[in-house]
């Protein structure tokens, strides 16, 4: 298969060759990359695999060719065939494994690949070298042995010859000397007097290599042997190749389904091995948000964590800062995570979404082959990707190649389309006319990097939400150019430009804090009129238990005057009497219900400041009083004012003060923890007693040790790190502390 060239290039762009090349290392046989599925269906695959042992496919050839041949009815060699015996007994030992449990989709995956029985017995027919074995096939076993003998014939001939008293004269040396795969003796002129052969070389000394007449008529009889030992491999790969014939939609399907583990064993065993991390989650927005992510070409990085939730993201501030490795680091999570490849990140508190298209802008298209210029080489490179769908594009130093303010003009329009379009963008730029005009637009973030004034050097790190300065002057003295010339610059210059950049900077940083305070403003009137809303429900809660009671109440004397209805229609004075009974027990029971209610609202005690009530269904506190009006705040922050008799005091109406809770620190706190050799569940009982004695022990930073092993230790402690609600962060140790065995754990 041939690399899709874009795809390519994209990778070469963003420094992932390296990496990319280290991971292909990982197949069982070289293929693109692309892996086909459901992305959910196929991240599942990868967490079952992850936590099972087993051993990766062994290198295996493209059989495309084979299975076409196939197809025609050819006869494929015995090396060939070897390929697909290879193929069958790795689908025969993964259905063996018996760690993989039966609700997986690894289990149901494998029950459905059900391999022909003919084809599992000619898998025991080979040894692992690609032989057949002994046994299987007479006449090949016999042409073999009489192989075997005529060479045992060969070795006993040769010793008899060198220990022969009518050669010793002649001999040179008593060793077997080998000449084009023919045994041959090293002799001194004269020999033909005791022994006849066939002279093959001379020696630099002038003497004779030998084949004796009695050896080449033992390799003639061998040469016999195996013309006849050829023709019988010839017709057992004949019948074989038939038998695979039969079931060429059988391997054709287990060809392809080896493609696809391949993609995912080796993705587990790549991420296990340099102790990369998923990025599985399926995002339902094109949300970026990027933890301690680090860039894989890079030997020492510092992790970047950002979050890039606006529609474009600029990037401003110091030269060699780290601009753009940014955008690259931003473009590559997204290119992995496209690809279901392992990075470097904390991937629970990471999100990424899937582009269609992603494109960048980053080297110079300039060179004497295609006649072009920078600038005009961006043009064309903007022409091909403005009505591209579901874009995520990467513009670096967007300015580069023509007049800055025409630039910054005409790419302020270029952006605006891709926007309206939807895209996602990064720029880097160095230039304030370009992040000043765009400023005003609510989809774009700004970030700055860090420039460490004390220091005179920038810190690798970035601002969000602030214009950046390029410190040239700055840069131009760290990288060795005399002050004398950077003074002269600074003159040139001008005091005038650097009190317009200053002015610019902080008229953008305003339009960003007055956005931000608009933010708040229009987040709390969305708590008021959440508030209200719930204020609304209430009160409809409340009239509807009103006109519940009400219609109870009305159904309960309409029963009662039914019942004497009933009765008067009947002649007989006694059934009218009865009727009456029956209706005065009917009012008698709901007099005594009311009596009841009054005798409790009587005994009630009386309702005062700061009660806690019952009004309804809702709870609150009495906040005031006149007379029998009380106002009630509800414990969702409504207030009412409701009459005392429709009030019920609830018991422990005055709060008590909080219960004091006494303990006592662990009396041997550790900074450190050894979980080397536990299983998966009792090391993560003993992590959280462990955070949780560190934490009642003060402490804010500790250590565990867990080792690397199988990485299934390793995963559940990331895992349950994650989660936990007392743990600030946490990472790999440098490598003289433990390094991937080892993590420190922020508290």
């Amino acid at each position: 298969m041939q690399d899709n060239p874009s795809y390519q290039s994209l990778i070469d762009k963003l420094d992932l060759s390296a990496f990319i090349s280290s991971f292909e290392g990982f197949f069982a046989r070289k293929k693109p990359i692309c892996l086909e599925g459901d992305r959910v269906s196929l991240g599942a695959f990868i967490k079952e695999l992850d936590t099972l042992v087993f051993t990766p496919p062994p290198k295996l050839k493209a059989l495309d060719t084979e299975i076409l041949h196939l197809k025609k009815f050819g006869v494929l060699k015995l090396t060939e065939i070897f390929e697909f015996i290879k193929l069958i007994r790795y689908f025969l030992y993964l259905k063996s494994l018996q760690q993989i449990p039966e609700n997986t989709h690894l289990y149901k995956y494998l029950q459905n690949i059900q391999i022909p029985q003919e084809l599992k017995d000619l898998s025991k027919n080979f040894e692992n070298d690609a032989q057949i074995k002994a046994g299987i096939y007479e006449d090949f076993d016999s042409l073999q042995q009489s192989i075997s003998r005529q060479k045992s014939q060969i070795a006993r001939t040769m010793s008899e010859l060198l220990n022969a008293p009518k050669l010793a004269t002649y001999l040179i040396d008593k060793q077997i000397h080998y000449i084009n795969g023919n045994e041959a003796l090293l002799l001194k002129a004269g020999f033909n007097h005791v022994i006849k052969g066939i002279i093959i070389a001379r020696s630099q000394g002038g003497f004779f290599y030998l084949l004796p007449n009695e050896i080449h008529s033992i390799h003639q009889k061998i040469a016999a042997l195996d013309d006849k030992l050829q023709a019988c491999v010839y017709e057992i790969c004949k019948n074989i190749s038939k038998l695979l014939g039969k079931h060429i939609l059988f391997l054709k399907y287990i060809n392809k389904e080896f493609d696809r583990f391949d993609h995912l064993q080796a993705r587990v065993k790549f991420a296990q091995t340099y102790n990369l991390e998923f990025i599985t989650n399926k995002a339902t927005d094109k949300v970026i948000i990027l933890k301690d992510f680090s860039h894989p070409a890079l030997s020492h990085p510092k992790p970047i964590s950002i979050d890039f939730s606006s529609a474009l993201l600029m990037i401003t501030g110091v030269n060699a800062g780290g601009k753009t490795m940014l955008l690259k680091s931003i473009l590559s999570s997204v290119f992995l995570h496209k690809y279901l490849l392992p990075m470097k990140i904390n991937a629970a508190a990471s999100k990424i979404p899937n582009f269609k298209n992603i494109s960048t802008i980053i080297a110079d298209p300039q060179n004497s082959k295609n006649d072009i210029s920078t600038f005009a080489g961006r043009m064309l490179h903007f022409s091909q990707i403005l009505n591209l769908p579901d874009l995520l594009i990467g513009i670096d130093e967007i300015e580069l190649g023509t007049d800055a303010d025409e630039a910054s003009s005409l790419y302020k329009v270029l952006l605006e389309v891709l926007l309206d379009k939807e895209a996602k963008i990064i720029v880097t730029t160095h230039h304030k006319r370009l992040s000043s005009l765009m400023a005003q637009d609510s989809r774009i973030q700004m970030c700055a990097a860090i420039f460490d004034a004390d220091r005179q050097m920038p810190t690798y790190e970035f601002l969000q939400g602030s214009i950046g300065k390029s410190y040239a002057f700055e840069t131009a003295k760290r990288y060795g150019i005399p002050e004398n010339l950077i003074a002269k610059a600074k003159l040139v210059y001008g005091q005038d430009k650097e009190k317009l950049n200053t002015l610019i900077e902080k008229s953008a940083q305003l339009e960003i804090s007055l956005k931000q305070k608009a933010h708040e403003l229009e987040t709390q009137i969305a708590q008021y009129e959440r508030k209200k809303i719930e204020q609304q429900e209430l009160i409809t809660a409340l009239k509807a238990d009103y006109t519940k009671e009400k219609s109870q109440l009305q159904n309960t004397y309409q029963k009662a005057l039914d019942a004497l209805k009933a009765v008067i229609k009947d002649k007989e004075i006694s059934s009218l009497h009865k009727g009456i009974n029956n209706a005065n027990k009917i009012l008698s029971s709901l007099k005594k219900q009311s009596e009841l209610q009054a005798h409790a609202q009587k005994t009630q005690k009386e309702i005062n400041i700061g009660n806690r009530v019952k009004y309804g269904s809702a709870k609150g506190v009495v906040i005031g009083k006149n007379g029998d009006s009380c106002l009630l705040e509800l414990d969702g922050g409504i207030k009412l004012k409701i009459n005392a008799k429709e009030l019920k005091v609830i018991a422990n109406t005055k709060l008590q003060a909080p219960t004091k809770l006494h303990y006592s620190p662990p009396t041997k706190a550790n900074i450190s923890l050894d979980l080397h050799g536990l299983r998966a569940q009792e090391a993560i009982e003993q992590l959280d007693k462990f955070l949780s004695d560190a934490l009642i022990a003060g402490f804010d930073e500790v250590i565990v040790y867990h080792g690397i092993g199988t990485g299934k230790l390793s995963f559940a402690i990331k895992e349950f790190l994650s989660t936990h609600p007392k743990v600030l962060s946490f990472c790999d140790a440098p490598p003289q502390m433990g390094g991937f065995g080892t993590k420190i754990i922020k508290l």
